[in-house]
């Protein structure tokens, strides 16, 4: 039986390789690693006892590398895990109430009888949980009662995708604890986009909850959306001496629903003019033929983010191509070339309705000034306000930081790497 004080002392003792697996190898990562664990293994211990048998889970948030505004048009991306993480301590407590205490969130409780969706629950983490149990339930698995401890450590509003992470954790939970961990990670990503588009409320593909939940670098191709194909990348970002760092440049997310919808709706519109319903069923040279006449029906920006979409989605076949063959030179060039796709073309680097406030065109200038030909930068996730992604080598790490969060502010980065897996249950 693994109780509080048998956890605790695991850890302490240090060099886990499963804490080396998911943060790497570095001695003072693991140290705050291992303390962070050990704080919130106390608070389980305080909130619901130590005594009972206690499992601890971990699910990476996401960034997502190639194809940006691609997978709503049955297009194909390219993602990745991170080595920031949502974490629970959990463990059965016998009853059909799911009780949840997350850090920075009110603690809440789903009876798993109760699958309907409620609307004052909307937007909420309940209606995430709430969502997973109906979506398994309604698959054959079995759910049962739990009392979970959880640290969100996936910043909300990163782009590193807080929600899809937290989605897969409660899901790798009630795999564990009433499934023996058999439901597959496609299947718990499936779920956790059912429980947020009808749920929580907000409508999303399956890009963000599937590298959640499968880990490394996986290309997903979403050309039948009900059944997309999912395939590993056999590289190891860890040997590149390349580190991850997202940067927040700020900038309010609040009124741009309209800007994030116009993409979409451009894109089908150029689909939709030439009687398809994605871009993904339309052969560029027929959009090419067609442009006179598009111009009129769709407008110039619309066969503009139409180009970036055809451009973005065979760059992500070469970016896999690349990368299989450790051409990780030819890949960087290529994430060069998709973060000007989307500034040029695809237009989401700010809001037109803001022009004063571009943090995400300053930050991706900043990081072409500093990095030039010996890193990589885009867009990170949506656009017009917030991150920004870059692959920055270690001879220019502090540099880079430095000079962004002099610019965006103390605590702008997040130093990251891929992580080679998803959702997880931990053994010590």
């Amino acid at each position: 039986m693994e109780t509080a004080k048998k956890l605790k002392t695991a850890i302490s003792k240090g060099k886990n390789p499963v804490f080396q697996d998911l943060y790497g190898s570095d001695p003072e990562t693991a140290g705050r690693q291992s303390s962070i664990w050990k704080k919130l293994i106390g608070h389980f211990e305080e909130r619901y006892g130590g005594d009972d048998d206690l499992y601890l889970f971990s699910s990476p948030g996401r960034t997502e590398i190639g194809g940006n505004h691609t997978d709503h048009n049955l297009g194909r991306v390219l993602a990745g895990s991170v080595s920031l993480d949502n974490i629970a301590v959990a463990s059965p407590n016998g009853s059909d109430i799911i009780r949840v205490d997350s850090a920075g969130y009110p603690s809440f409780e789903v009876d798993i009888n109760d699958t309907t969706v409620h609307e004052n629950e909307k937007f909420t983490s309940a209606s995430l949980a709430r969502g997973m149990v109906a979506g398994l339930k309604n698959a054959g698995h079995r759910c049962g009662g739990f009392n979970a401890c959880i640290e969100g450590r996936v910043p909300k509003g990163s782009g590193l995708s807080s929600s899809a992470s937290f989605e897969v954790l409660i899901g790798v939970i009630i795999s564990h604890l009433f499934n023996e961990g058999e439901i597959d990670p496609l299947h718990i990503a499936k779920t956790g986009q059912f429980a947020e588009n009808n749920y929580f409320g907000k409508p999303c593909g399956l890009m963000d909850q599937t590298a959640c939940a499968t880990g490394g670098l996986i290309t997903i191709d979403f050309k039948d959306p009900s059944d997309p194909l999912v395939k590993k990348v056999d590289f190891d970002f860890r040997t590149t001496g390349y580190s991850l760092v997202i940067t927040d440049t700020g900038g309010d997310h609040a009124d741009l629903n309209e800007d994030y919808a116009s993409v979409p709706a451009d894109m089908t519109s150029v689909a939709a003019a030439l009687g398809s319903s994605a871009l993904r069923q339309v052969k560029f040279d027929d959009i090419l033929k067609a442009v006179p006449d598009l111009r009129k029906k769709t407008g110039d920006r619309a066969i503009l983010r139409a180009y970036h979409y055809h451009q973005d989605n065979e760059r992500v076949v070469r970016q896999v191509e690349a990368l299989e063959k450790g051409d990780f030179e030819s890949f960087l060039n290529m994430v060069v070339e998709s973060g000007y796709s989307s500034f040029m073309y695809n237009q989401n680097s700010h809001s037109p309705h803001s022009i004063r406030e571009q943090g995400v065109a300053l930050g991706l200038a900043m990081s072409e000034m500093l990095l030039s030909d010996k890193g990589a930068w885009r867009v990170h996730g949506g656009g017009f306000a917030g991150t920004i992604q870059a692959f920055v080598p270690g001879e220019l790490l502090d540099t880079y930081i430095g000079t962004m969060e002099h610019i965006f502010g103390r605590g702008a980065c997040s130093n990251l790497t891929i992580r080679e897996k998803g959702a997880i249950r931990l053994e010590l």
